[in-house]
């Protein structure tokens, strides 16, 4: 068996702004009725949290849950742990119309800390990052590509992307956060 690498093994840039690729992340998306009393008690279960508010997240304890779409929630666990809340989900929402998948190894996840994050990210996302709450989710773009992302600090952004353009969205990242780059 081999061993779980991250996309771009802990990759870090360091500019006006800290980019970190964030290393493995335990994700698993879950569709289904996010009314339902079993979903809340499910996802409460392996998250550790109640379900998010839409364009929220949730996080507690370094587990947590993302609103996605009106049906999809994303699941934040250890990546150690992805086949038991993954089994945990499918167990308990057995019987119902849902879908559970591990998307751990197919996303990559970024974070952008410091003072001028948003800056960063004001170049290569049509977001309104002043008005951006604390634990908000907005699913968005990163300069060509899809991402969502959510102010997951003071000073820090996380921002998620399919792996396969993990290498394209660190260089937008680095490019954007390099000295003289800044906004004023």
């Amino acid at each position: 068996m081999s061993n779980a690498i991250s996309a771009l093994d802990g990759k870090a840039y360091v500019g006006f702004a800290t980019v970190t690729e964030a290393g493995l992340q335990g994700m698993i998306t879950v569709r289904g009725d996010l009314a339902g009393a079993k979903m809340k008690k499910a996802v409460k279960a392996v998250a550790g949290c109640d379900l998010p508010a839409p364009r929220r997240i949730e996080m507690k304890g370094g587990k947590g849950a993302a609103w996605m779409s009106p049906d999809e929630l994303l699941i934040l666990v250890p990546y150690t742990d992805v086949r038991a809340a993954v089994d945990s989900l499918t167990a308990a929402l057995d019987g119902q119309h849902a879908l559970v998948a591990d998307v751990s190894d197919a996303r990559a996840m970024f974070r952008i800390t410091g003072p001028k994050a948003a800056e960063v990210l004001m170049k290569l996302c049509p977001v309104d990052f002043a008005t951006l709450a604390p634990g908000e989710v907005r699913r968005t773009r990163a300069a060509q590509v899809a991402a969502a992302l959510w102010k997951s600090g003071g000073d820090e952004f996380t921002l998620v992307s399919f792996r396969s353009v993990a290498a394209y969205v660190m260089g937008v990242l680095e490019a954007s956060a390099r000295p003289g780059a800044e906004i004023y």
